[in-house]
């Protein structure tokens, strides 16, 4: 009887012991697992914004940078048809000619606009640096494009174009950029949390994009319905309706930036998140002498190699050289900002004269054509990135050039309507609208495990073919017949 109570104590304290042990490690795992505290302050989060990945090197003369601008791509040898463009406008030539023309000229202005936003963004953080992308290379000329056709009444070329840059960044770029990825790459990981908001955010444009159609269907039943006296108009209501959501859009965009630069920033910066999936490359073939020396000499251990960590070092202190200086960034951005202003007058002016003589529809050329122009630099640039392993970035040029064309740039457009007195809706196509909808349903569904390979994206670039082919037998919905006359 002595013993057994002497026996049983050792073994409490032993499960008591164990039980301690466990609890530190749970509250350890819990500690390191635990996400960074987002800035608190406003100081603090614009030196955290500001504050560049790598370090920058000397600032290059005023030579290297116009021969930096001359080198920047071989698409520069498009910039020939500038002058030629303009000559066949002032020369009143075939309005097919001017397209042609004015097409191929804005693609190299597009392409030095992304060089020197990415000049730019060599002297900010990795958010910033999204951000000017997704701004000036992805909606920039998109919006100069929209503000010259609102101005000349081409509303249904105002809608189309923009509909079409946001399935062109959703499906073709981003198709691209899991392709690309994906030829080098198994599988690419990606930040989770970013690519979910953006998607909400998506899902969110889209809604109010359908809202409106869903409105005039819900109309027309009761007109059809009821006694001729008491039929409503929802021409004057969709305009009200559409300036008041556009207002409501623009302020879901000012709540992303913030969310997005202050509140939480340190979602947005690659490596910050512990979801972020890491990126598998493919399994090297072997034969049987190597595989049989590999096992003979033991398991690799390349993280402990001291080789490898001294190139990781090196990495880190890794300095990005600059080819512009800021100012001549700056210089470079209003000079081609002038540029596509004016060519893409040009280009507006002769898509009639192009659709009228046949062959090629409007919905076609604003659905399609168009965006491909103003997308032609963003296309460059998220493939090569998502090629070297920076899938997040490509998403933020991809993904962020949609949201900031979907919650910035259509309300914008229709409240400037308004002011100008143009009657621009929300009232979208209505096959334009499905198109759209069943588009981010897909994306969403290929981002919501937090990775890609080359099969999605050969899906989504698939899916941007189909809706080409679709759009060039559409016949199209003149939506402006519903409302008063553009002057």
């Amino acid at each position: 009887t002595v013993d057994g109570p002497s026996m049983a104590s050792p073994t409490a304290a032993a499960v008591a012991s164990a039980t301690n042990v466990r609890s530190r490690n749970v509250h350890h795992r819990r500690n390191t697992t635990t996400k960074p505290a987002p800035p608190r302050t406003i100081r603090g989060t614009l030196q955290e914004l500001l504050r560049p990945p790598k370090k920058v090197g000397p600032t290059p003369t005023i030579l290297a940078s116009l021969k930096a601008t001359v080198l920047a791509s071989w698409l520069n040898v498009l910039l020939v048809f500038i002058p030629l463009s303009w000559a066949m406008h002032f020369a009143k030539q075939s309005d097919t000619i001017i397209f042609v023309f004015s097409f191929l000229a804005i693609i190299p202005l597009a392409k030095l606009l992304g060089f020197a936003t990415e000049e730019l963004s060599l002297r900010v953080g990795q958010t910033i640096g999204g951000l000017l992308n997704a701004t000036l290379v992805g909606a920039f000329v998109e919006l100069i494009v929209a503000i010259i056709a609102l101005i000349k009444c081409e509303l249904s070329i105002v809608q189309s174009s923009l509909i079409g840059s946001i399935l062109s960044n959703i499906l073709l770029v981003l198709g691209m950029c899991f392709f690309a990825g994906g030829t080098k790459f198994s599988e690419q990981g990606f930040l989770t949390t970013a690519a979910n908001t953006n998607s909400s955010l998506l899902t969110i444009s889209v809604i109010a994009v359908l809202i409106p159609a869903a409105y005039v269907l819900a109309i027309d039943a009761l007109n059809a319905s009821s006694s001729n006296d008491t039929n409503v108009d929802p021409a004057r209501d969709i305009l009200k309706m559409s300036r008041g959501v556009a207002v409501i859009l623009l302020f879901i965009y000012g709540s992303y930036l913030v969310f997005q630069l202050w509140s939480h920033a340190y979602l947005y910066n690659d490596g910050a998140s512990e979801h972020n999936f890491p990126s598998t490359a493919y399994p090297k073939k072997q034969n049987s002498t190597d595989s049989a020396k590999r096992r003979a000499d033991g398991p690799e251990t390349g993280a402990d190699d001291p080789e490898t960590g001294a190139e990781r070092e090196k990495e880190e202190e890794e300095i990005e050289e600059p080819q512009l200086s800021v100012a001549a960034s700056l210089v470079l951005l209003a000079i081609v900002t002038v540029l596509v202003a004016v060519t893409a007058e040009w280009l507006v002016d002769s898509i009639q004269g192009v659709v009228a003589k046949g062959g090629i529809s409007q919905q076609w050329v604003g659905l399609i054509l168009l965006p491909i122009v103003g997308n032609a630099a963003e296309h460059v640039t998220a493939v090569t990135v998502s090629y070297k392993d920076k899938l997040t970035l490509s998403l933020g040029v991809a993904v962020g050039s949609s949201i900031q064309i979907a919650l910035f740039v259509i309300p914008f457009i229709v409240l400037l309507g308004w002011i100008l007195g143009k009657p621009l809706t929300l009232l979208f196509d209505p096959f334009q609208s499905i198109v759209l909808f069943l588009s981010v349903i897909t994306v969403n569904y290929c981002l919501q495990d937090g990775k890609s390979n080359w099969l999605e994206g050969m899906i989504l670039m698939c899916l941007y073919v189909i809706i080409a082919v679709t759009v060039w037998f559409y016949p199209g919905f003149d939506i402006s017949g519903t409302f008063e006359k553009c002057n």
